[in-house]
């Protein structure tokens, strides 16, 4: 392991997006896009839009894009225009953000968890396959932090069934499975979340779809079942990606694959950094994953006093998630039982600062900075305890 190069104390936030936009002269060019749409008089389903669908899609290798409201709407929408509805049930990661639990409820199915594998964040799909049922109707894996989950193993155990995989990949913008970008397959959703590797100026998402007709759906749905004006043919619903939000994405998508490198940049430095580090375990990365570090997560049973220490020393960490999806309130009812490998992921992430806009010296004092505060747990007199033991 090569050891850390001491850096100065100095603040690290965990993610600042006027430093993200300052990159590459991108601030005036989302400015001059702003001023383009306001002045336009046209804000909703024109030509910005249907110029970043073409351009998204092109990006992730597909054919079809269907801006939409959010993330959470990319989801709930391929479903319903899949078919899901009450009395379903849609398989999902034990671990992942409630969207994705939410979509499914909205549609009225049940989602249906399951744990990921025992070394990793990654849904396993020896367990997709034991979770089916005859009431399975899709399979919704998450590509968590902006790794790929093992998409040939979920998609045979799918294909066996003749059901649909969703992928939601709200984190996984550019990111490759065996050299091929996510969003490629047959249905992908994205959200455009500012904080997103790909992120808008306010909530924003796309649906991804080699599939003509399931394109046209979502786009029925989106815009209150409605294609012609005052004419509706079923019922759907507001959930349309503004101008606005597609002229700022539009400046920053050609920028994508170069912060993502830098991303990848600083991931390989943490890694080098942290792996061996004792408490401590680093993200793996399977062989056959080109990810793209939406996230750093670290694991460690002593998150609290990490935590602690690191905000100490100037930099900023969040948890990506503190709370199962089936221990919340909001999903308190259903008869869902332990998650062992979830909860205990829940007790352990720590997400350390990431993005492009990290310096390197910014890096050096986030890995100074854990490496100090393991070094002065380890040095704790026996029996000397700190105040947090979680």
């Amino acid at each position: 392991m090569t050891a850390p190069v001491l850096a100065p104390v100095r603040r690290v936030p965990f993610h600042d997006l006027r430093d993200l936009h300052a990159l590459d002269g991108v601030q005036a060019q989302i400015d001059a896009a702003v001023l383009r749409v306001a002045r336009s008089g046209r804000y909703l389903l024109g030509p910005e839009l249907a110029a970043f669908e073409a351009e998204f899609a092109r990006y992730c290798e597909n054919e079809h894009c269907v801006g939409v409201g959010s993330g959470l709407a990319a989801l709930e929408l391929t479903l319903r225009a899949l078919g899901v509805g009450a009395g379903d049930e849609v398989i999902v990661p034990g671990h992942t953000f409630v969207a994705t639990w939410l979509a499914v409820s909205a549609t009225g199915a049940r989602p249906v968890p399951v744990e990921p594998e025992a070394d990793s964040y990654l849904i396993d799909p020896a367990r997709v396959e034991a979770a089916l049922t005859p009431r399975t109707r899709a399979i919704m894996p998450v590509h968590p932090y902006g790794h790929p989950v093992d998409l040939d193993a979920v998609e045979a155990v799918a294909a066996a069934r003749g059901i649909p995989v969703v992928e939601d990949a709200a984190q996984a913008h550019g990111a490759r499975y065996r050299g091929r970008r996510i969003g490629s397959g047959y249905v992908a959703a994205f959200s455009f979340y500012p904080g997103k590797n790909l992120g808008a100026l306010g909530d924003g998402g796309a649906v991804v779809t080699s599939d003509a007709r399931l394109a046209e759906r979502i786009r029925l749905l989106r815009n209150y079942g409605s294609r012609v004006k005052y004419r509706h043919e079923e019922r759907g619903t507001n959930s349309r990606l503004d101008e606005l939000q597609a002229a700022a994405l539009r400046v920053k998508l050609p920028y994508l694959d170069a912060w993502n490198a830098r991303r990848d940049e600083v991931a390989a430095r943490y890694t080098e950094a942290l792996t061996g580090l004792p408490g401590v375990t680093a993200p793996p990365v399977r062989s056959w994953a080109e990810p793209v570090w939406h996230q750093y997560v670290l694991r460690t049973a002593h998150r609290e006093r990490l935590g602690d220490a690191l905000a100490a020393a100037g930099v900023e960490t969040l948890v990506h998630y503190p709370v199962a999806v089936h221990r919340s309130p909001a999903y308190a009812d259903e008869p869902v039982g332990a998650l062992p490998l979830s909860e205990r992921l829940a007790a352990e992430v720590l997400s350390l600062p990431m993005g492009p806009q990290l310096s390197a010296q910014d890096v050096e004092s986030v890995v100074a900075a854990v490496h100090d505060a393991v070094r002065t747990s380890q040095e704790r007199k026996p029996g000397e305890e700190p105040g947090d033991q979680s």
